[in-house]
């Protein structure tokens, strides 16, 4: 039989994860460790192949993109759409305007999270009325971010139309928002994250999966 500390340090050895260090409450005699869990769900070759797959999308529901404008909500819907725009004019020889829209003034969560910086909003020189507009960013969650652009937009002008592309739809929504273009669904739970990557902004291409548990011992 196993001596106690030698249980408990087969235990530990047989964890494939990343434990992060034991964290012990006051007048508590319960030690708690907390995991997390990396697991890589597109790769660079993947990332490439949605995004040509939503830049076909986009030009077979756009009539070849001839009257649509791409903007990308910072930080990573940027490059994004810049691909975006790059792999239609490949496909089609379109040039897709490209701009930028911060959405920072317009969340609904300023007063909870405190001061943010406020990040550029740079639209075409034709600017946006009377355009499809394509909003473009990396993942969809609650829809707040997006109830956030489409209020940003009311302000810089009038599109005809305003569309949403992401890379990635994660569930969960809790406003009545939904995606005209997808790269990928992915079914998430509460308890995990999904971390896009990009190699404008984060030296590689990759979207991955983080879950956090925590257990008692």
């Amino acid at each position: 039989m196993l001596r106690p500390e030698a249980a408990v340090a087969l235990k530990l050895s047989r964890r494939p994860l990343t434990t992060r260090p034991v964290r012990r409450g006051r007048g508590s005699a319960l030690a708690y460790h907390e995991t997390v869990q990396h697991k890589i769900i597109v790769s660079d070759s993947d990332l490439a192949r949605i995004v040509d797959r939503i830049s076909h999308q986009i030009l077979e529901k756009t009539d070849g993109a001839r009257d649509a404008v791409l903007l990308g909500i910072p930080t990573r819907g940027v490059p994004l759409a810049r691909r975006l725009a790059a792999r239609i004019e490949a496909f089609e020889g379109v040039r897709v305007p490209v701009g930028t829209l911060d959405v920072t003034l317009y969340r609904d969560d300023l007063r909870l999270r405190g001061a943010r910086p406020i990040g550029p909003t740079d639209l075409p020189p034709d600017g946006i009325d009377g355009r499809r507009v394509i909003l473009v960013d990396d993942v969809l969650f609650s829809g707040r971010t997006i109830r956030a652009a489409l209020d940003a937009l009311a302000d810089l002008g009038r599109p005809r139309l305003v569309q949403l592309a992401v890379l990635v739809d994660r569930g969960h929504r809790e406003l009545p928002i939904r995606a005209d273009y997808v790269g990928k669904n992915i079914p998430t739970g509460l308890d995990e994250s999904v971390r896009v990557k990009l190699a404008e902004t984060d030296g590689t291409d990759e979207v991955r999966l983080t879950t956090q548990s925590g257990d008692a011992s």
